[in-house]
């Protein structure tokens, strides 16, 4: 990304207090957080030391839970 990609909105005392990006550049940043922060839930996943349970069978918990609420 260049300098001339990059706009600043100021204040009135000219102090910078935003920026503005391209489209594309901002959804590359979104896509680049997401990734980050999967990663960093897998590490955390890893580090707590569970065992690892097959998504279907959370799924399945979370859907008995909702139904019990309901009751």
């Amino acid at each position: 990304m260049s300098q001339t990609d990059i706009q600043y909105v100021t204040n009135d005392s000219g102090q910078r207090v935003a920026v503005q990006i391209g489209l594309a550049r901002y959804r590359q940043l979104v896509e680049a957080l997401e990734e980050l922060e999967a990663i960093r839930t897998y590490d955390s996943a890893k580090a707590s030391g569970e065992e690892a349970r097959p998504f279907e069978n959370m799924v399945r918990e979370v859907e008995q839970g909702w139904n019990t609420d309901a009751e």
